[in-house]
C-alpha cells in the first residue's frame, strides 16, 4: 500500500491479506461472535470467515466495527477509497500488534522481529528499559526497541495523508453497584462465564485446556469439559523439585471430576538449557516471570493433541487475586485503624474481618519484611508502586548512570489514579493498574509461547460483559474480608472441588529457575554471563548479576529479569547484521 508522503507494509509472516473487492485487510485472531454477526449483516452468503465478517462489519460501521467485535484480535483494514490504513486491537491486548515508522514509511507486524530489517539501527529504548527493570515489563506502548511501538490495547489506529492517529475506544468503568445483592453478582457471573466458555469453544477442531491447578484455569477447564463430554483434554507441567513445584496433584483432582483426560510433562534442567534461549526469541522481548519457560513447555505438550486449547489467564487481574493485593489491603486496614478512618469509604475490608485470611501470607514473609521496612503507612499510591517495584534490588547490576532522568513511577502515578476509578477505591486501583499493565505482558507470554508450537490459545475470562461486570462490584463482593477473588469462588464452586476452590497456597506457575541457576544450569548460565560481549554491556553489569545468584531468593525475579536481558541482547543486538540482510 502507498499514499502521499506515508508508505504502509505490512510485515505478516507469510499470511495473505483478504479482499472483499472494495477494502483489504490483514487479521490475526478470532472472533468468536462471527455466526451472529453475519445474520446482523444480512450476509448470509459469505464463506463464513471471521476474517470477512470484520471487512463486512468495517462496510457498515467504519471505525466503530470494533465494538461489535467479540474475540481476541489484531488487524489492519486498507480503505481504497479514503486512501487509509485502519488498525485495531483487541480490548485486553490478546493479540499482537507492533509497529515503526522508518523514513515515511509505515510498517507493522504481529513480531517485533518482523520489523527489524527496516529500522536504521537496533537500538535500546533506555525509558522502556528502566520500565522494565521496575516491573518487568515496559508502560504505554513502548518497547524495548527504540522506535518500535505496540499499539495498545482497546485501541485503533488511522494512517493517512502522512500522518498517524491512535486512540482509545474502549474503557473499562469502575461504576460501583450498591443496589444489588452478593446472590444477584454470583448468579449473573455463573450466567456470563459460561456463555463466554460458550464462545471460545467454537471451533472445528477439538479442544483442550491448561490446567495448573489454581482457581481460574480450573473453573474454564470445568466448565469446557461439561460441554464437550469426551473431547476436552487437559495440559499441566510439574518439576521434580519439591512440592513447591508440583501442583499437578490439584490439576489432577479437577480433571477427575471434569472426567477429561489429563496429560502431565515433567520438566527437568535439560529442558532449561536447550530451550531458554528459544523462549526469549519467540518472546520478541523480555516480559514478566520465569512462567514463560513453563509455558512454553506445557505449550509444546499440547500441540501434539490439540491445535486450540483454554486459559485462565485474566481472573486474577479481574477479580483480585494476587497476595500483594492482600498485603497492601492490610496495611493501609492498619492504618485506617489507627487513625480513626475505617469508615470513610477507603477500606470496605476491616482489619478485623482481614485476619483470618491471612495465612496465605505464610510463603511470603520475605516480601513483607521488606515492604515493611520503609514508608509504611504512606499514601496509598506509594504503597503499591513500593510493592511492585523490583528496580531497587537490581542495586550495582545495572549501570544507572548510563540511563536517563525518566521516572517510571510518574508514568504508574497517571495510571494508578487514572479518572475511570473512584478514588476511594484502593482495591480498585490496584486491579485496575494490573489490568492494564501486568495482564498484556502475562498475555504476551501466552500468546508467543503457543503460537511458538502452533497453538492456539484463548481466553474465557476476557470477555467484556465479564470485565464491565465485574468492575460493578463493590470491593466488599470481590474481595470479601480479604478473600481473595470470593466472588468467583462462589459464584463457581460447584464446577471444581472443594480442595482445589479454597486453595490459600496457588503461587502462579512455579518455575525452579534459581535452583536451576545455582545448580543444574550453573555452568551454562555462567558461560552465557562471561562471554567479552556480556562483559561489556552497557546497561546491565553481568559480573555483579553473577555475584549476586547466591544470594536470590528461591522466587526472586532479579537474577531472572537480568538473565533474559543477556539472552535478548544475544538474540538480537547482536546480530544486527544479520537483520539487516533481510530487508
Amino acid at each position: 500500500f502507498a499514499h502521499n508522503r506515508l508508505s504502509i507494509i505490512g510485515v505478516e509472516n507469510g499470511k495473505q491479506p483478504m479482499s472483499d473487492g472494495n477494502n483489504w485487510i490483514c487479521f490475526n485472531g478470532e472472533i468468536y461472535n462471527y455466526v451472529e454477526l453475519q445474520k446482523e449483516l444480512g450476509c448470509e452468503n459469505i464463506s463464513g470467515s471471521d476474517t470477512e465478517i470484520i471487512l463486512h462489519a468495517y462496510e457498515k460501521w467504519g471505525t466503530d466495527c470494533v465494538s461489535h467485535l467479540e474475540g481476541m484480535f489484531a488487524f489492519a483494514i486498507w480503505d481504497f477509497k479514503k486512501k487509509s490504513l485502519f488498525c485495531a486491537r483487541d480490548c485486553f491486548g490478546i493479540k499482537p500488534f507492533y509497529y515503526t515508522i522508518c523514513d515515511g514509511i509505515f510498517y507493522f507486524a504481529s513480531e517485533i522481529k518482523a520489523l527489524l530489517p527496516f529500522v536504521n539501527e537496533i537500538e535500546t529504548d533506555l525509558e522502556a528499559f528502566k520500565d522494565y527493570l521496575t516491573f518487568q515489563f515496559c508502560l504505554e506502548g513502548k518497547t524495548l526497541f527504540k522506535n518500535i511501538y505496540e499499539l495498545k490495547p482497546a485501541h485503533r489506529m488511522i494512517a493517512c495523508g502522512g500522518m498517524v492517529k491512535e486512540e482509545r475506544y474502549w474503557q473499562v468503568y469502575y461504576n460501583l453497584d450498591f443496589d444489588h445483592t452478593e446472590k444477584y453478582f454470583k448468579e449473573e457471573l455463573e450466567h456470563l462465564m459460561l456463555e463466554s466458555v460458550k464462545y471460545h469453544i467454537r471451533s472445528e477442531v477439538p479442544v483442550g485446556g491448561y490446567v495448573s491447578g489454581g482457581v481460574d484455569s480450573s473453573i474454564v477447564s470445568a466448565m469446557a469439559s461439561d460441554l464437550l463430554p469426551g473431547e476436552f483434554m487437559g495440559f499441566t507441567g510439574r518439576y521434580a523439585n519439591g512440592k513447591n513445584f508440583d501442583e499437578s496433584m490439584y490439576a489432577e483432582i479437577v480433571a477427575k471430576k471434569g472426567a477429561f483426560p489429563l496429560q502431565i510433562l515433567d520438566i527437568g534442567p535439560d529442558d532449561f538449557i536447550h530451550n531458554i534461549e528459544k523462549v526469549i526469541y519467540y518472546l520478541d522481548e523480555p516480559v514478566a516471570g520465569p512462567g514463560s519457560f513453563s509455558q512454553y513447555m506445557v505449550s509444546e505438550l499440547a500441540s501434539k493433541y490439540r491445535k486450540v486449547v483454554l486459559g485462565g489467564q485474566g481472573g486474577d487481574e479481574i477479580f483480585g487475586g494476587y497476595t500483594r493485593y492482600l498485603v497492601a489491603y492490610f496495611e493501609q486496614c492498619i492504618k485506617g485503624a489507627i487513625e480513626g478512618t475505617m469508615d470513610s469509604g477507603d477500606f470496605i475490608v476491616t482489619y478485623q474481618s482481614i485476619i483470618p485470611n491471612l495465612t496465605s501470607l505464610k510463603n511470603y514473609k520475605p516480601m513483607l519484611k521488606s515492604f515493611w521496612s520503609k514508608g509504611l503507612f504512606e499514601d496509598a499510591d506509594k504503597r503499591y508502586f513500593a510493592l511492585i517495584n523490583r528496580a531497587p534490588d537490581m542495586g550495582d547490576c545495572v549501570y544507572w548512570e548510563n540511563l536517563p532522568e525518566y521516572d517510571s513511577y510518574t508514568t504508574y502515578e497517571k495510571m494508578f489514579c487514572s479518572s475511570n476509578v473512584n478514588k476511594t477505591s484502593y482495591f480498585d486501583r490496584m486491579t485496575n493498574f494490573d489490568f492494564k499493565t501486568l495482564l498484556p505482558a502475562l498475555l504476551q507470554v501466552e500468546d508467543r509461547m503457543s503460537m511458538a508450537h502452533g497453538l492456539e490459545s484463548r481466553v474465557p475470562f476476557l470477555d467484556k460483559k465479564i470485565v464491565e461486570f465485574a468492575a460493578t462490584m463493590p470491593a466488599n463482593v470481590k474481595f470479601k474480608n480479604g478473600n481473595m477473588k470470593y466472588i468467583l469462588r462462589e459464584s463457581l464452586k460447584e464446577y471444581v472441588p472443594t480442595e482445589v476452590m479454597q486453595r490459600k497456597d496457588k503461587m502462579g506457575f512455579p518455575t525452579p529457575f534459581n535452583l536451576y541457576v545455582k545448580n543444574e544450569a550453573k555452568d551454562f548460565v555462567h558461560d552465557i554471563l562471561t562471554t567479552d560481549k556480556a562483559r561489556n554491556r552497557d546497561l546491565i553489569n553481568n559480573s555483579a548479576v553473577l555475584n549476586k545468584i547466591e544470594r536470590e531468593g528461591q522466587f526472586g525475579r532479579n537474577i531472572w529479569g537480568a538473565f533474559c536481558l543477556e539472552l535478548w541482547q544475544r538474540n538480537f543486538h547482536d546480530k544486527k547484521e544479520y537483520y539487516r540482510t533481510l530487508n
